[in-house]
């Protein structure tokens, strides 16, 4: 993928941003442009300083895809770019649309009556499912949900709310993708969006990296090879923080450090690069029950995808048990008053294991980052939480009290 189609993808959302402010009002403020806020985390530093019994270099940001509209979560860069660009080669291909054309035109009602004539189709534990279902439904695409045991009931809700069909299954995530993958090629006039194998989903997370950079370049933060900057991403098949960390590569080189995180219990991406058999491999295979309180992050088997295209671009792996989740999470709205859900509060691991553990020391050191600490940056990829229901809000850190 080269910085050509980045730009393509970037200039696609440009073109939808019209029909966004009038489909989504909540896109208003920001003209149509599904963007995140960076915040400064000075309060969590300091908590995170006293954890460690030591103080943390650098300084602390986070990226709230939790706050990303539409869908509140990172799945809203991928998801909706999928939906928004197969919406505008049908309707193009059809002779309804041009692309010099004000695409606010796709929210009437005629253009709702050509999308029903075409399906869309995803697997999700929860957020991908969101993104596309409440997108593809607004548009008027018959849109199918295939969610395994993980997703949470809200969001199955939600989606039923918003006119999108859910498919319920026993079994993981890998499961629910392949019966949703299986049963959309039975359909000529259905999309599957595929978390595992898709360009477009990918593309479009990757337009992260240079409106990080626009970002970070308007609040004065510099990234250089004096100034590193550390990201810390959530991981679950690979697909969103593999895409990001592309577009991060393209616009930082070597100054950025991206790490991805996992559970415990079910740590895919580490392992399909461990082996060296990407989606070949699944968790269960090592004893793992893939199970965590990180619904995003509940997958058995990797991407191949992802795993071959950004394996060699990722500085590492870590993983974090869910009882440092729910920690995390409560600490972060202590501190700063921010809410997030388990799965997003994954990267916040990343300094205390970069920092802590011998190999974090080791590869600060081959890298001659150890004298550049107190320059570097460390950003935390808050991919989700945004739609979350409070009384499950309430319930989350009422566990992470009893933690």
């Amino acid at each position: 993928m080269s910085a050509d189609d980045v730009a393509d993808a970037e200039a696609r959302l440009r073109r939808f941003a019209p029909y966004l402010v009038k489909a989504f009002p909540e896109t208003r403020g920001s003209e149509g442009i599904i963007e995140s806020p960076i915040y400064a985390l000075p309060s969590f530093q300091k908590w995170l300083d006293q954890q460690l019994k030591r103080q943390v270099p650098g300084t602390f940001l986070m990226k709230a895809d939790s706050e990303l509209p539409i869908s509140g979560s990172i799945k809203a860069r991928g998801g909706i770019y999928e939906v928004l660009k197969t919406a505008e080669d049908l309707a193009i291909r059809a002779g309804r649309l041009s692309k010099n054309e004000n695409y606010a035109c796709l929210a009437e009602a005629t253009f709702r009556a050509f999308f029903a004539n075409y399906a869309l189709a995803v697997g999700s534990t929860g957020n991908l499912g969101l993104s596309i279902g409440i997108v593809g439904a607004k548009l008027g695409f018959q849109t199918t949900v295939h969610m395994s045991r993980d997703a949470s009931a809200w969001k199955k809700r939600m989606l039923r709310k918003q006119g999108a069909s859910v498919k319920e299954y026993e079994s993981d995530y890998s499961k629910a993708v392949q019966e949703g993958r299986n049963q959309a090629r039975q359909d000529p006039h259905c999309h599957f969006i595929d978390d595992e194998q898709s360009n477009d989903l990918f593309v479009g997370y990757a337009t992260a990296g240079a409106r990080l950079q626009r970002q970070l370049s308007k609040s004065g933060v510099v990234v250089d090879r004096d100034h590193p900057l550390f990201v810390y991403l959530p991981c679950g098949v690979g697909g969103a923080p593999g895409g990001v960390t592309l577009g991060l590569k393209q616009v930082f080189g070597d100054a950025v450090h991206v790490f991805f995180v996992e559970p415990t219990h079910a740590p895919c991406f580490l392992l399909g690069l461990l082996t060296g058999l990407h989606d070949k491999v699944s968790v269960c295979d090592f004893g793992l029950d893939n199970r965590t309180a990180a619904d995003g992050l509940a997958v058995p088997r990797p991407s191949a995808f992802a795993g071959k295209a950004v394996g060699s671009l990722i500085s590492g792996c870590m993983t974090v048990q869910d009882s440092d989740l729910f920690r995390i999470l409560k600490a972060l709205k202590d501190t700063e008053n921010h809410w997030i859900e388990p799965s997003a509060a994954a990267g916040f691991i990343g300094p205390k294991r970069l920092l802590s553990t011998k190999e974090g020391k080791r590869y600060l050191e081959r890298h001659e980052l150890v004298a550049k600490m107190n320059q570097a940056v460390h950003l935390f990829w808050a991919t989700g939480g945004g739609m979350v229901p409070q009384k499950n809000r309430d319930a989350y850190y009422n566990q992470a009290s009893r933690i």
